[in-house]
């Protein structure tokens, strides 16, 4: 068995001040060593060959997921949605279908008429889903029936563990289970682009990959202390000039609605405020604000056409 899976099979028991304690040490440590690279890998911004840019001329592709992992985070998904409105964004909401929690038909609903997108976030926040082909394969049936159910286009597992040849076999337009570059994940073999790309299929058609390009807001405000949105800031200004895509996830689980001191393992709502009034403000008119399962249709149709250039050009 991976010592992956060891850690799974024991991470209910292990108070979470102990495991947040433990990555913090290694944090400091992995930020040191992998400084060449992280957050920024420049391996990362080399453009795609026969790529047509992004639609009517922007520079480059912005776009918000959330990954909602218990009923705190399902709690706070409407306050979360409101300020993205009052800011004049959409994003993705990607809730775990079997679990610590339901989530109400009433919000799915609320989300897709107010213009977001809700995606399948794995089956079980339980970091098992690849623990063997037979596991991911019963997983994979109960998934599929979800992204039926809720009609989503996209997926993403807990712990952004991934398995490319597996995921092919989810009913998917996309997975956003990876990305460009992060040594602070526990599977942290990235991608090494910020660009989407597609994955084929046995037998079919290929699914589009959504790599993370900005850092988790847990791994930068949590694990390592940040107290400024500046690598945010740092990270997009890079991205926008190689053309790439922006693409951050944000866990309302961690987000303090509380304007006053955030309490233990939360960060205060006004720095995810701050980063989206930046991003606005300098890139408002440059920026391709989009839902992530409009970025896998736009791969999509480029890949269709008998002629990248001709047909998906700015």
């Amino acid at each position: 068995m991976h010592l992956r899976d060891v850690y799974y099979l024991v991470k209910p028991v292990i108070p979470r001040r102990i495991r947040t304690a433990v990555r913090q040490a290694f944090a400091i440590r992995l930020r040191r060593r992998f400084d060449h690279c992280w957050p920024i890998d420049e391996a990362s911004g080399h453009i795609p060959e026969d790529w047509p840019g992004w639609p009517g001329g922007k520079t480059f592709a912005f776009v918000l997921t959330h990954d909602v992992e218990g009923t705190r985070g399902l709690d706070r998904c409407r306050q979360l949605a409101q300020i993205e409105i009052n800011l004049g964004f959409r994003s993705s909401f990607n809730f775990v279908p079997e679990g610590e929690y339901v989530t109400p038909p009433s919000l799915r609903s609320y989300l897709n008429e107010a213009g977001f997108e809700v995606g399948v976030h794995d089956l079980h926040h339980d970091g098992k889903l690849y623990r063997s082909r037979e596991a991911f394969e019963q997983r994979a049936e109960r998934i599929n029936h979800y992204l039926k159910a809720w009609g989503a286009a996209g997926f993403r597992s807990a712990f952004m563990l991934h398995n490319l040849d597996w995921l092919g076999r989810l009913q998917v337009q996309y997975d956003a289970s990876t990305f460009d570059t992060d040594p602070f994940e526990p599977q942290p073999d990235g991608m090494t682009t910020i660009f989407p790309f597609r994955v084929p299929r046995d037998g079919g058609a290929g699914y589009v990959e959504l790599p993370y390009t900005l850092a988790q807001d847990s791994t930068l405000f949590l694990v390592l202390g940040e107290s400024t949105i500046d690598v945010w800031k740092k990270k997009v200004d890079w991205i926008s000039s190689r053309g790439g895509m922006a693409l951050v996830n944000v866990h309302p689980d961690y987000v303090s609605f509380d304007r006053s001191t955030p309490a233990r393992g939360h960060y205060s709502v006004g720095l995810y405020e701050q980063f989206l009034t930046y991003v606005r403000g300098r890139y408002g008119r440059d920026a391709w604000f989009a839902l992530p399962h409009e970025i896998a249709a736009y791969v999509n149709d480029c890949h269709a056409a008998p002629s990248l250039a001709a047909v998906c050009a700015p």
